[in-house]
């Protein structure tokens, strides 16, 4: 198992070192070039479409899709996850303090990239052969590349996410729930990944209608339970965040300057951590969100592109940044270092020092409600592509492996889990992006309207 998770580890490094970690980062830089920035002179409109627009019991979704919040919801549902707890964690650990930042900057380009997957799934969407509204990368990619080519990349995308999100990834949140419970609990792992598996079958069942209708009620509770904790955790460590704050900051590009365990990482590592673990939180670019997107029922593609937009800003700024401070000002970092501890553990020491005994207990139960919502979101992310490949034949199957793959999750080793969901989620990022870069050109146009439209109604 060692060697396996070597050798997993050293490709994983390549794809996202070498390859991706700039990849994505450029491909938001130019979006934002390109779109004039959307991410900033759309936010107040985005904020406004969204949380204008709350309802926690919309209507049932079905052939016409669901409402842009439920799309939104199954969005954020599957952005926020373990990455927001347990992989913010290992990225301070293993990134230092200076992570964080290089998470803040991934994000805000990165949300002009998942602008741009969000218009255009919106404007490739089609119907199955049901009549039911669908959509994804699978559909603008052969939409930028014509004939082999492009059903060759919608081919390679649809078994990477397949792959990456229905079997390693949805691994990865049984894992960090049922490691959570043990430390909080010590509850046995496998009974934890058995109960979650036979929940999540219930809702696989129900298909998109049940899907959307958890998500709708989960997503803004699981949200608002987590950042009242953090903020009590603040207000307790509130002497504390001026240091927090300048770690980050000097922590992103001297590292050694903060002496202590953190003196030794380095910039290289703050980078590769930050946007490594931020992208796998958010998921902007890696093309797993326009799925639910992709179906929203709007007057227009822009419009989801905003709501879009604000899925990765509450997922990065406001959840992520919000575990980042607490293990920050709790000053547990540079003994967790020390110790060798890493992943959730490490939020849990944090919330103890406020929280005392009910701290891990805390942890555990925000990342059961943050991870069994990205498991839901998942499947129903891979689900559509298993559908686009096979056919809806194999959905029941399909349901029936995620669902064991969800109960073995909760026995393997953290490191391997982890290392198996960066590898896959780099690989399916390549097609994606690849459609991004070609339908830029669209995007821009879309998103040039919008703001000519905004000029005419200031007139």
């Amino acid at each position: 198992m060692d060697e396996l998770n070597a050798i997993v580890t050293n490709v994983s490094d390549v794809v996202w070192n070498v390859l991706l970690l700039w990849l994505l980062v450029g491909t938001g830089v130019y979006y934002s070039f390109r779109t004039h920035f959307v991410q900033v002179r759309h936010f107040g409109r985005a904020m406004k479409r969204v949380f204008g627009n709350i309802n926690m019991s919309g209507e049932k979704a079905g052939k016409e899709g669901m409402s842009s919040f439920q799309a939104l919801a199954t969005a954020i549902a599957a952005q926020v996850g373990t990455g927001n707890i347990a992989g913010c964690a290992t990225a301070l650990i293993s990134g230092g303090p200076g992570a964080i930042f290089w998470m803040w900057l991934a994000a805000f380009f990165g949300m002009s990239t998942i602008y741009g997957e969000a218009c255009l799934a919106q404007k490739t969407k089609t119907r199955d052969e049901d009549g039911n509204v669908i959509g994804g990368p699978v559909y603008y990619i052969q939409e930028a590349f014509k004939g082999k080519l492009g059903r060759g990349l919608a081919t390679f995308f649809a078994i990477a996410i397949i792959l990456a999100l229905g079997f390693m990834g949805i691994m990865v949140q049984s894992n960090s729930i049922s490691d959570a419970f043990n430390s909080a609990l010590g509850t046995p792992t496998w009974l934890v990944g058995l109960i979650v598996a036979l929940v999540a079958a219930f809702i696989f069942i129900g298909g998109i209608s049940r899907i959307a209708s958890v998500t709708e009620k989960i997503v803004p509770v699981m949200a608002t339970i987590y950042i009242v904790g953090g903020l009590i955790v603040l207000a307790i460590n509130y002497r504390n965040l001026p240091a927090a704050f300048a770690s980050i900051f000097v922590g992103a590009f001297n590292p050694r300057a903060l002496g202590g365990a953190v003196a030794g990482k380095t910039v290289q590592m703050a980078v590769r951590y930050g946007v490594a673990r931020g992208l796998f939180s958010n998921e902007a670019g890696m093309g797993s969100t326009p799925h639910s997107h992709a179906i929203a029922k709007v007057d227009k593609p822009q419009q989801q592109g905003e709501v879009a937009m604000v899925g990765v800003f509450i997922d990065t700024f406001i959840v992520l940044t919000m575990t980042a401070l607490v293990i920050l000002s709790s000053g547990v970092l540079d003994q967790c270092i020390t110790d060798g501890m890493t992943g959730t553990p490490v939020a849990q020491e944090a919330f103890s020092n406020a929280f005392g005994g009910f701290g891990p207990i805390y942890v555990a139960i925000c990342l059961m409600f943050f991870a069994f919502s990205t498991i839901v979101g998942w499947y129903f992310f891979a689900a559509q592509n298993v559908k686009w490949l096979i056919g809806k034949k194999a959905l029941k199957g399909f349901a029936i492996l995620v669902t064991i793959f969800v109960f073995l999750g909760s026995l393997l080793k953290v490191e391997l889990v982890w290392n198996l969901a960066d590898l896959f989620n780099g690989l399916m990022v390549f097609p994606n992006l690849l459609a991004l870069l070609a339908l830029s050109g669209t995007v821009a146009k879309m998103a040039h309207e919008d703001e000519v439209a905004d000029e005419r109604a200031k007139k």
